[in-house]
């Protein structure tokens, strides 16, 4: 099925409407994994005309988005990495992990974005950021699909190195599902339990009766009161 390729649009809108001249698209991957980093992406790409092929990154094949992050890493104005580590992620709950993820991202740029562009419909970066949040903004906005695909290769990336790591993780295939639910993760899980990659406040160890005993509370009272603002969705 073909796809109608990202634009422009909401970019020239925030700087018509808002003045700003600098526009980061930000995206992210791992949200619903249940091993590794979730990681972010902000990317600033001006007006240029992006490489050909470039969409959302879960559209892409893994052979294409290894091919193109490369290229999009040399043709954007700039682009940032975060992450938020698993352990942070139970400590704070994924909204304020994603806060945190998107804010490394953000200030690893050169120059402070004016506006961000934010994929789905949940603004998770808030103030003092000047945020436009786009749902399939991977899909529809240029900065942000290039964020998609620089973030899923590089966590990707990661993960495959993570999985083989001395062997000792091989039997979780982390270089085969990036750290996400599947069939050999199950079965690596209920037979050797999780890992220190692991996020151990995860509703998978409700369905682990061996390993149940090292589920921890999801978060603080503090990061509860934060992610009850919104309910957000997993990116398998």
């Amino acid at each position: 099925m073909p796809y109608e390729p990202p634009t422009h649009t909401v970019e020239r809108s925030l700087r018509a409407t808002t003045g700003a001249k600098t526009v980061a698209g930000v995206d992210e991957v791992g949200r619903g994994a249940w091993a590794g980093p979730v990681t972010v992406c902000a990317a600033v790409t001006g007006l240029r005309k992006p490489p050909a092929g470039l969409t959302d990154s879960k559209l892409i094949s893994p052979k294409r988005r290894a091919e193109l992050a490369p290229l999009l890493e040399r043709w954007v104005t700039a682009y940032g990495l975060g992450d938020a580590s698993p352990q942070e992620i139970d400590e704070l709950g994924m909204t304020a992990a994603l806060r945190l993820a998107a804010i490394r991202a953000l200030e690893a740029l050169p120059v402070r974005p004016d506006a961000v562009i934010l994929d789905g419909k949940h603004d998770y970066l808030g103030p003092p950021w000047q945020v436009r949040t786009v749902i399939k903004g991977d899909q529809s906005c240029i900065a942000v699909a290039a964020a998609s695909v620089i973030a899923k290769v590089r966590r990707d990336k990661v993960m495959a190195e993570l999985g083989a790591e001395s062997g000792e993780y091989e039997d979780f295939a982390f270089g085969a599902n990036a750290g996400y639910p599947s069939p050999v993760h199950r079965a690596a899980l209920e037979e050797r339990g999780p890992t220190a990659h692991h996020r151990l406040s995860w509703s998978y160890l409700d369905a682990l009766p061996k390993w149940q005993h090292l589920k921890k509370v999801r978060f603080s009272a503090e990061a509860a009161a934060l992610e009850s603002g919104g309910q957000l969705g997993f990116d398998f």
